[in-house]
């Protein structure tokens, strides 16, 4: 276990940083600006977080400032209140398993084990997959971000409620509600009846999940995004600016095998 405790947050080393926007994309395609705030926010998240590896996995600093940029990917409009909440950030080298209850109608208790590669919990810890950030780094066009995905679990929670609106002044806010429920039941139909979709059908799950997972592709495939969704996709502009450019000159040369595993 490892983390920046100090009164004020220390500086990412400008060399340090500079490497980490080359390792992802998605901070590279970043404007000069955009970077700039990013780089204070991701310090200011290794000063309130506890980094925690799991098992045999290493982090080194640059790992470090890797994941906490990710983490604050999403922050850079609404700013630091998105840390707010929760002070850990645990990684696992590869996707967990947790075990899931449930009590059906007839008080039958129903036990299972799910398979994650990312979590958030209320109030507590966030919780990810390194080899599954590293697959999302490998192929960034592809509409994932599992770090993005679980930190907008978090943003959702800042109001008291994970419904899949965020914080927002109050006529953003109904008309936010009012067209992600109807993208959300347009999606949840087209996946029902087993038509392929070009968003992961995952978002189906909750209303919660489908503003998690349209989070990603905001960042990583808004281009999908634009075309599937429109509005929605116009609301995301709003709420965390315009997404990062990226070209074919931002794809690194490795590739990963897409993990399907459940977030």
């Amino acid at each position: 276990m490892w983390g920046w405790l100090r009164r004020r947050p220390r500086e990412i080393d400008l060399a340090m940083w500079q490497q980490c926007c080359q390792r992802a994309p998605w901070l590279h395609g970043l404007d000069a600006p955009r970077r700039e705030r990013l780089r204070a926010l991701s310090a200011r998240f290794l000063h309130e977080k506890t980094i925690s590896p799991v098992g045999d996995l290493q982090l080194d600093e640059r790992d470090g400032v890797l994941l906490a940029a990710l983490c604050c990917l999403p922050l850079l409009e609404l700013g630091d209140v998105g840390l707010r909440g929760w002070s850990q950030l645990i990684v696992y080298p590869d996707a967990f398993r947790v075990q899931r209850s449930h009590v059906d109608a007839a008080g039958v208790l129903h036990e299972w084990d799910d398979e994650l590669i990312g979590e958030s919990w209320d109030s507590g810890p966030l919780i990810l997959s390194w080899a599954d950030i590293q697959a999302d780094i490998a192929d960034p066009h592809a509409g994932y971000c599992v770090a993005v995905h679980e930190m907008a679990h978090k943003i959702d929670a800042l109001d008291g409620a994970i419904d899949g609106t965020p914080p927002l002044p109050r006529d953003w806010q109904r008309q936010w509600a009012s067209d992600f429920q109807a993208a959300y039941d347009a999606f949840c139909a087209q996946v029902d009846a087993g038509r392929d979709t070009l968003i992961d059908p995952y978002a189906a799950e909750a209303a919660e999940e489908f503003f998690a997972v349209v989070t990603e592709y905001h960042f990583s495939a808004p281009d999908v995004l634009e075309q599937a969704m429109p509005t929605v996709a116009a609301h995301l502009r709003r709420f965390y600016g315009e997404p990062p450019g990226l070209s074919a000159d931002n794809q690194p040369s490795a590739t990963a095998p897409r993990i399907t595993t459940p977030r």
